[in-house]
């Protein structure tokens, strides 16, 4: 069974799930959209054979599911016209930046023939399902906690520079861009969240977006789950989520590496060198969104941890002491 998709926004993320939707035998694209000439001109230059339709009605007509890459401000509209017309809604994250609107927008995908999913590529990841085989055996022991950190010498990082709303405290920033998923990993694996401390730091210019971000959550019984996320200084980026327990920790690395310790040094918990661990997780993520499309078990986020993890980083923007 093959489903047809669209996709609304042609940005990098866009445009990486229509490279992994052309190679997946359970999608095919049936139209795209973008307002931006450059990004479709990108998207023309990868996939020559794609069509670009005129306007995002257009692209979407005809679609069983819809992929929103859009920016977060219209992606509401998008998604409900999708669910109206009973396609799936498959979005990325977030489902906006005012809760109050993404918590009415859940409402609505839950009255849909099929409730949204939200793309958080670790879902499906093969590191992500190797820490949870380690958890259920008990190598792990007693999770403990979750230490997030993250580090760019510079935001929006060179490949997203397309992406100007990145920079801007609206709708970007790596708090919503990136830590939104290690908070949905942490999520999954300890349970639900509550904010205790955050202490953004912003740049003069009160348009742009947050700078620095430390932040200590908490689960139900305590667990804690740390950020510390800065920008600036001359290195890699470092994306690090270490996942605590009281035999083995385990370390996500650039999202798809995962690594493990028993107190010596960290070793590959997998082989991630014998593939390409982004396609291997988005083309993972898809045959997750075709299971949902027919309606079977999936791992894919729900809208409602979506808002979950959304409410958290809006709280987390404004800060808290």
């Amino acid at each position: 069974m093959t489903h047809k998709m669209a996709i609304i926004g042609l940005g990098i993320m866009g445009r990486r799930m229509l490279e992994d939707a052309l190679q997946h035998p359970a999608f095919e694209v049936c139209g795209v959209w973008d307002p931006s000439p450059a990004s479709v001109s990108k998207t023309l230059e990868m996939a020559p054979g794609v069509t670009v339709a005129p306007n995002a009605q257009a692209a979407m007509a005809g679609a069983d599911v819809v992929y929103l890459a859009c920016p977060p401000g219209p992606r509401k509209t998008y998604a409900l016209q999708a669910a109206a017309a009973g396609q799936g809604v498959f979005m990325e994250k977030p489902l906006g930046t005012d809760n109050a609107q993404s918590r009415d927008l859940v409402a609505q995908l839950r009255q849909a023939r099929l409730p949204g999913v939200v793309n958080f590529t670790q879902a499906a990841s093969r590191g992500f399902e190797e820490l949870s085989r380690a958890i259920v055996a008990g190598e792990t022991g007693e999770l403990l906690g979750i230490d997030i950190v993250v580090n760019y010498p510079a935001w929006p990082r060179a490949w997203q520079k397309d992406a100007d709303w990145l920079r801007l405290r609206e709708e970007g920033g790596y708090t919503r861009e990136v830590i939104s998923h290690f908070l949905f990993l942490a999520g999954r694996f300890l349970g639900p969240l509550t904010l205790q401390q955050a202490l953004p730091r912003y740049p003069q210019d009160r348009a742009l977006c947050e700078l620095d971000m430390l932040a200590r959550l908490t689960t139900a019984d305590g667990k804690p789950v740390t950020v510390m996320a800065t920008t600036g200084g001359q290195q890699p980026d470092r994306q690090e989520v270490t996942v605590r327990g009281s035999r083995t920790n385990h370390q996500f690395r650039e999202f798809y590496q995962l690594w493990r310790s028993d107190g010596g040094p960290w070793v590959e918990a997998l082989d991630w060198r014998t593939e390409d661990p982004r396609t291997s997780a988005l083309q993972r993520q898809l045959s997750e969104v075709d299971l949902w499309l027919r309606g079977q078990p999936h791992k894919l986020a729900t809208a409602e941890e979506a808002l979950a993890v959304q409410e958290l980083v809006e709280a987390m923007l404004v800060g808290k002491h």
